[in-house]
């Protein structure tokens, strides 16, 4: 039966935040008594002091996107279930997890700072430049993946629109309660959690519908977003970014509780072949597996979300654990319940060409069904989570893309936020509005034609934060052999991954362009790491301090 996998996953996953969750504790010599940058540089915009479990929605929320549901949705039904629970669960503990509290736990040691100005201490300046340039590349490809798959969503299925907008008006105004007027924090999550039910019901009832922009409403939905998009990246953080990403996570929450509970009651069995092959439709085992479940065992954006606001906003040392390593191993527990949608269908013509957040939403229906929930409602919670998911991720990567760009350049101030917003979404702007086509000429979606080179440069950012992490480790002094093997393990896969691609002649040529700048730029960053591990290591800065040691 299912339910016997998912709690085999389940206490695997459990284990593994338990015992490796500590070792890592342990390595990184947590410690309260260090100040942390959100309260030594606090300024109210981006370093605000914030409590743990507003922080944990908020981080789990920004990492968890549609990387955990339709990445192992498609692995799965590529390869077949067993390799796909495989890599979850492993890459989960001993990799997903290492890269994200580490990269966190560097950040706070380094005032803030993110993981590319981190190279710049510890590689060399052009090291620090280059990496800037293919971290904000990347994240131009997160926001085309994700702002293409919500606004399709929003087209199908006009209800998640509303009770999404519903739910962004309500994250507004949980945020003045609580920072303006010091509304305690359980009393207002009791009236706002029923209000998100009242969000959802109301999807229910009156669809969102935006008048078509050439007869397409889609690009309506697109620039719906972009502007949404850039709001949230210029806003203080607590009064969008904090209080929606806190309501979002306990949707999250639902959904990852509402598919245990299906699982476990519903007595799915497993009916989809645990291994379909090596060599499948979307390439072979090694590497794509790895570069297709993407955020669902190990993604790099983490490192940028861990780096780049979660450091910013983590009120004590020890909550890092919780944060960083913790929120990938829910995750992983979420992306072990989108496969789990795949494992109890048939291997029917036609699957493998729908949609994955239909496969998800359709079987979070299925699950949600055997507590008693209608299935068109499950389905639409299924669509309304997914959303969530989509929409805490673009928010909070063009937040990062526009620190990236401020870096890169120097900006600050007004002129900063707004110069490098604009720039970061105007990319993904010409992305989506233009029509991408396959090998034979058809029109696919740009997230289709995206998303193996996706997968494999946000892997291959994975591998270089490592490198960078590792580096700071050793020249500190420090063991870092946990943090060496997945360093090398992940770029030796990115990069064959990115190479096969590149190779390809399925691959468009905008996209391959792109990825032969990505791949070149990967190359020589760890020519530059590789020189730096030579270095004698370099004077420490107070804030830059190795693990346990007292500033």
């Amino acid at each position: 039966m299912l339910a016997w996998f998912f709690l085999v996953a389940l206490a695997a996953l459990g284990l593994g935040y338990r015992i490796y969750g500590a070792f890592l504790s342990r390595r990184f010599d947590l410690n309260d008594a260090n100040p942390v940058p959100s309260e030594t540089m606090r300024d109210g915009i981006d370093y605000v002091p914030t409590r743990a479990p507003v922080l944990f929605g908020h981080h789990f929320s920004s990492i968890a996107g549609a990387g955990p549901v339709v990445g192992p949705i498609i692995a799965g039904l590529a390869f077949g279930w067993l390799p796909a629970i495989l890599w979850i669960v492993i890459g989960s503990i001993f990799i997903g997890g290492v890269h994200d509290f580490s990269a966190l736990v560097a950040s706070i040691r380094h005032r803030g700072r993110s993981i590319a100005e981190i190279a710049n201490i510890h590689m060399s300046r052009a090291g620090y430049l280059l990496f800037l340039v293919f971290i904000w590349l990347t994240l131009v490809y997160v926001l085309i993946v994700f702002l293409d798959l919500t606004s399709a969503t929003f087209t199908a299925d006009g209800g998640v629109a509303t009770s999404s907008i519903a739910f962004i008006i309500l994250a507004l105004l949980l945020g003045v309660l609580l920072v303006r007027f010091r509304a305690p924090l359980g009393r207002t999550t009791a009236v706002f959690i029923p209000l998100l039910l009242a969000a959802l019901w109301l999807g229910t009832r009156v669809p969102a519908a935006l008048p078509p922009i050439g007869g397409d409403a889609k690009r309506s939905w697109d620039l719906v977003l972009l502007a949404y998009c850039a709001v949230a990246s210029i806003a203080p953080v607590w009064i969008l970014l904090q209080p929606r990403d806190y309501l979002s996570s306990f949707l999250l929450y639902g959904a990852v509780a509402g598919g245990l509970v299906g699982i476990l009651a519903g007595g799915a069995e497993v009916v989809y072949p645990a291994f379909t092959g090596f060599e499948t439709r979307i390439g072979p085992l090694f590497p794509i597996l790895f570069v297709t479940i993407a955020c669902g065992a190990c993604s790099g954006f983490h490192s940028l979300v861990a780096s780049g606001t979660s450091s910013k906003q983590l009120k004590r040392e020890t909550d890092a654990r919780r944060i960083g390593y913790g929120a990938m191993i829910v995750e992983g527990v979420l992306a072990v319940i989108a496969l789990g949608t795949v494992m109890m269908q048939g291997r029917a013509a036609g699957l493998a060409s729908t949609p994955p957040t239909a496969v998800f939403a359709t079987g979070m229906g299925r699950f949600l069904s055997a507590i008693g929930i209608p299935a068109e409602m499950g389905t639409h919670f299924g669509y309304l989570a997914l959303s969530t998911f989509l929409l805490t991720t673009l928010d909070t990567c063009t937040r990062i893309a526009r620190y990236i760009f401020q870096e890169l350049f120097g900006l600050s101030g007004a002129l900063g936020r707004f110069a490098g917003t604009f720039v970061s979404l105007l990319l993904p702007a010409v992305f989506v509005f233009v029509s991408l086509r396959d090998s034979e000429g058809n029109p696919i979606p740009a997230w289709q034609a995206i998303w193996p080179v996706f997968g494999a440069t946000n892997q291959l950012l994975a591998g270089l934060a490592l490198v960078v992490v590792t580096l700071w480790l050793r020249r500190s002094g420090k063991k870092a052999l946990f943090t060496f093997v997945p360093t090398v393990f992940m770029v030796v896969m990115t990069l064959w991954a990115i190479a096969m691609l590149v190779l390809s002649d399925k691959t468009a040529p905008i996209v391959r362009t792109v990825s032969v700048v990505l791949f070149s730029l990967a190359v020589v960053l760890v020519i530059q790491a590789v020189r730096a591990f030579r270095k004698p290591a370099a004077p420490q800065p107070s804030s830059a301090r190795p693990p346990g040691e007292q500033p």
